[in-house]
């Protein structure tokens, strides 16, 4: 183990059972709760707001650049928008006529595409990947059928979509063509348990996945080797850990949210983050 448990820090705390966690360009940390809180927590972790409440089930949180928060609810089978006033409004819940089943979690491209993950139901290996154009047009990206689609990353070249298939304890790549198209599925990383969550790129693309059944990190690093970053056998920093975001001064901490506890951990890392999207100032091409 690279880290012990006693190098994991509560970051911000009275959060109700939060399972997704972002970081703002400013610094800013937004994190969901099990009854639809949508909570905005000050840079130090000191101080927590509620910005909004979906009245639904908080999970996958990412952040555009307008600060626009689009939230995974799986109890409103949705993909809704959150705008810094705290209203929010549905922006997906359907493909092509198919409502969804629980929307998990969310990231941009350079372009401003939304990739999500559509679970599908637990042991039934019937998840999909979609991804939603700025406008709110979505279509379906993978297929798979995939065994609990869940945390997704993009690699910096955005040659790639990473995918958690949580019932498999393993991590999917997918090859994004010229054209937008998906390439095959195949296998990053496995055995990782149990029942791997979140996904984070560090600057030198090493991948840190957070893990729900053994309250522990994994890094992949670019070669594939899989280490065991920190685990919390006894539950108390590291509960159900799902998913993780780099923030900080000097955005080489690791944020993870807790679903078993009451507040977001965060391990001083001393590597960078890969910055998303929504981190990034101005639109790229």
């Amino acid at each position: 183990m690279l880290y012990s448990i006693e190098e994991v820090q509560i970051f911000a705390s009275g959060l109700d059972h939060p399972e997704g966690v972002a970081v703002s360009r400013e610094g800013t940390v937004y994190a969901g709760g099990e009854a639809g809180q949508v909570y905005r927590i000050s840079s130090d972790g000191k101080q927590v707001e509620i910005l909004a409440s979906t009245g639904g089930f908080c999970l996958g949180i990412t952040i555009d650049q307008e600060d626009n928060i689009y939230i995974c609810d799986c109890r409103k089978r949705a993909l809704l928008k959150v705008n810094s006033k705290g209203e929010a409004n549905v922006f997906v819940d359907e493909v092509d006529g198919h409502k969804l089943i629980l929307p998990n979690f969310s990231v941009f491209d350079s372009r401003g595409n939304l990739y999500f993950s559509d679970s599908g139901e637990w042991k039934k290996a019937n998840g999909v990947i979609y991804r939603a154009s700025p406008d709110g047009k979505a279509a379906l990206f993978a297929r798979g059928p995939f065994h609990f689609a869940n945390g997704l990353a993009l690699d910096a070249s955005e040659q790639h979509l990473y995918v958690v298939e949580s019932n498999l304890n393993r991590v999917l790549r997918i090859g994004i063509g010229p054209d937008g198209t998906a390439g095959s599925p195949e296998v990053y990383a496995e055995g990782i348990l149990s029942v791997p969550d979140g996904l984070a790129f560090d600057g030198a693309g090493n991948l840190y996945v957070t893990t729900y059944g053994s309250s522990a990190i994994y890094r992949v690093t670019p070669d594939r080797r899989i280490d065991l970053l920190c685990q919390d056998i006894e539950s108390e920093l590291l509960c159900l850990a799902t998913n993780c975001a780099f923030g900080g001064p000097d955005f080489d901490q690791l944020l993870v949210a807790n679903l078993g506890h009451q507040h977001l951990s965060v391990i001083d890392l001393k590597v960078k983050g890969q910055p998303l999207w929504g981190q990034q100032r101005g639109h790229n091409a």
